[in-house]
């Protein structure tokens, strides 16, 4: 597929927009997977409740909607390899990201141990747009550890943000 000169002009202004980075993972009848975001944010507080851009050509895609139930990995400075690693920018397997010891098992979806911040909840409404679905997570459980830098993308790379 050939992209206009609109979409590229587009992606680049985009790049340019810093962004949080996470993970979100899912587990259940339709699978287990994780990708990384940074199309993410805060919907409102009443219910807590935010949204995850996912492509809707990403085998992932349905697995999340299948499954219902996600937890969001808000990633810290220190975890930009795993940001790579999640964003398919390696030949590391889906299985074997999640046989690493990183993850906590008191949860029914995979959650980062280390995560500045985890918040985990059920799809409660998709919204499709262009090539990507909006989804829209009621945050059920919220994990802040205030002790670590952030990571954002930023012109085609991930970055460190320290305090």
């Amino acid at each position: 597929m050939t992209i206009t000169a609109t979409r590229a002009e587009f992606r680049d202004a985009m790049a340019h927009l810093a962004a949080a980075v996470s993970i979100l993972t899912t587990d259940g009848p339709g699978g287990r997977c994780g990708i990384t975001l940074s199309a993410v944010c805060s919907v409102t507080d009443s219910p807590p409740t935010i949204l995850a851009c996912v492509n809707r050509s990403s085998a992932m895609h349905d697995v999340f909607v299948s499954n219902g139930r996600v937890a969001l990995n808000v990633l810290g400075g220190d975890q930009a390899e795993l940001a790579r690693h999640f964003s398919g920018a390696t030949n590391v397997s889906m299985d074997e990201r999640f046989a690493w010891n990183i993850w906590a098992s008191a949860y029914s979806v995979p959650v980062l141990r280390d995560a500045p911040v985890t918040m985990t909840g059920i799809l409660c409404g998709r919204t499709p747009m262009g090539s990507h679905s909006v989804l829209f997570i009621r945050v059920e459980e919220i994990h802040v550890r205030g002790d670590a830098d952030g990571l954002v993308y930023h012109n085609r790379d991930f970055h460190r943000l320290g305090s």
